[in-house]
């Protein structure tokens, strides 16, 4: 999609169709709704009195002009409550008028900034969100349709703005926005791949790909270099199927830069659960177990762009988990490359292991603090549901800096605790740990788990596995992979740039 800001007129500029907005409630519009209204002879107000249009949250209501304005057609979008619409508001309606639209077979769409007159919104922050929801809800999986493919799309727009001393600050807004926003989709197209399509080895050269385009540093380390290493966790999760395992790691050095934080997201291409073998309803959802892996690739690619004072790696373990004649069974003491030994108890634990050696490897290679980000744990969606990503850690100035990051991004995130005396699930008679408690506090005992391996260094977890895929289309949104992650990790960056 292709992004403008033009100073102008609303009502003046010429486009397929105009976005204007509406808070719930409001009887008379007024700002550039109301200006729209006058041009129209009062004929949004006349909607609003009759009860067509109450501005009720991602209400849309589509009004042809005939050539009364610029635009052909006005979107009137409802903004919902004005005392609880925020960031994150901003980026569903904008994504639910872009899919309106795309419908009505829209190409060229203008719109006004929402949120940033009575919402209150700081205008830099909301012509962000506009530009990120605009680009997000354009995304439409269907690249292995071959009829029935929806080819429409909204391919520019034009965001407007009467009072020029605004325009250099939404032109920021934006340009960051969109950044954002295309890593997001092509985390998204990651996550999507079947599995037949997105292998540890495909999912390395992807990886490759997008170090090549935007100036990262990568190494990618064979199953030859990780046995070397002692990457003994990592091997084991990989060792059922025929598909190698990969480590990715990815560099983004900024000059003159001190200080360097480590992103760790798992990179499971298919996970049975091996042994411990998975029941087969929704085992099809298992592709999107590297949504975090995908996650950390495109936060990568989204920093190369943005270029914060601040060096960040990216790790990836590849793997995928699978109950072959080679694969690691309940019982086993695997040796991590920490030298810790962990016995586990099921083989469904298994992004954990992976974890634990790609932890251990990113404060080797220097990383200050880490964040990692996993589709770890059922609990965690049977605690929030599909909406929030469960986060918890062992800082409290990063843990802070990571939900500030993650509003700012229009992410939203829940803070769990991390017990000491949860700690006790994971005691093992024969080994340093188990890979599991019980199935009492899963998220956090997974979180518990991966502590273990950040020691001292100041680390949080993000556990998306409610938030990296919807399994339904949503007005702002296409069904599959979100790319959540993305938008946070690449937030913090920023925030925590020298």
């Amino acid at each position: 999609m292709e992004i403008r800001v033009i100073q102008g007129s609303i009502t003046e500029v010429p486009s397929d169709a105009l976005i204007v907005n509406l808070f719930e409630g409001v009887t008379a519009p007024g700002g550039a709704t109301g200006a729209v209204d006058r041009a129209l002879e009062g004929l949004i107000g006349e909607l609003i009195e009759s009860g067509e249009v109450k501005g009720n949250l991602n209400e849309v209501t589509l009004i042809h002009t005939h050539a009364e304005i610029g635009p052909k057609r006005v979107l009137v979008i409802g903004l919902g409550k004005a005392e609880e619409f925020d960031l994150f508001g901003v980026r569903k309606v904008a994504g639910t008028a872009v899919r309106s639209l795309r419908k009505k077979g829209v190409r060229e769409a203008t719109s006004i900034v929402h949120g940033a007159g009575i919402g209150g919104l700081a205008i830099e922050d909301a012509a962000r969100a506009l530009v990120q929801g605009s680009i997000v809800g354009s995304y439409q999986p269907d690249q292995y349709k071959t009829s029935d493919k929806d080819s429409a799309a909204v391919e520019k727009l034009t965001i407007v703005e009467r009072d020029g001393d605004k325009i250099p600050a939404i032109q920021a807004g934006a340009g960051t926005g969109a950044v954002v926003a295309n890593a997001i989709n092509d985390a998204r197209t990651l996550g999507n791949e079947p599995s037949n399509n997105m292998t540890p080895s495909i999912l390395a050269e992807r990886a490759r790909e997008v170090a090549n385009r935007f100036g990262l540093e990568i190494e990618v380390l064979d199953e030859a270099r990780m046995r070397d290493l002692g990457m003994n966790a990592l091997l084991s999760v990989a060792q059922g199927s025929a598909q190698p395992p990969r480590l990715i790691v990815l560099k983004y050095k900024s000059p003159g830069a001190n200080r360097t934080i480590g992103f760790v997201g798992k990179g499971l291409t298919f996970d049975s659960g091996g042994i411990s073998i998975k029941a087969h309803e929704g085992m099809e959802y298992m592709k999107f177990d590297m949504c975090g892996g995908a996650a950390v690739i495109q936060a990568l690619r989204a920093v190369a762009e943005l270029k914060p004072r601040i060096n960040v790696l990216g790790l990836v373990p590849a793997s995928e988990n699978m109950p072959g004649s080679a694969a690691y069974k309940p019982g086993d003491v695997i040796k991590c490359l920490s030298g810790k030994t962990v016995e586990i108890i099921t083989t469904d634990a298994e992004g954990r292991m992976m974890l634990a050696d790609a932890i251990t490897y990113a404060k080797r290679l220097g990383a200050q603090s880490l964040v990692d980000v996993a589709t770890l744990t059922g609990s965690c969606v049977i605690a929030l549901g599909n909406d929030y990503t469960g986060v918890m850690g062992s800082d409290r100035e990063l843990l802070r800096a990571l939900q500030e990051s993650a509003s700012s991004a229009g992410e939203k995130v829940w803070e769990f605790p991390l017990p000491p005396e949860y700690k006790d699930q994971l005691k093992s008679e024969i080994a340093d740990l188990k890979n599991v408690g019980t199935k009492y506090g899963g998220a956090i005992t997974g979180g518990l788990f991966l502590r273990e391996f950040a020691e001292d260094t100041p680390w949080v977890h993000m556990d998306i596995a409610g938030t990296a895929y919807a399994e339904k289309e949503e007005p702002y949104r296409a069904a599959g992979a979100t790319g959540v992650g993305v938008g946070t990790l690449a937030s913090l960056a920023m925030r925590l740039a020298e």
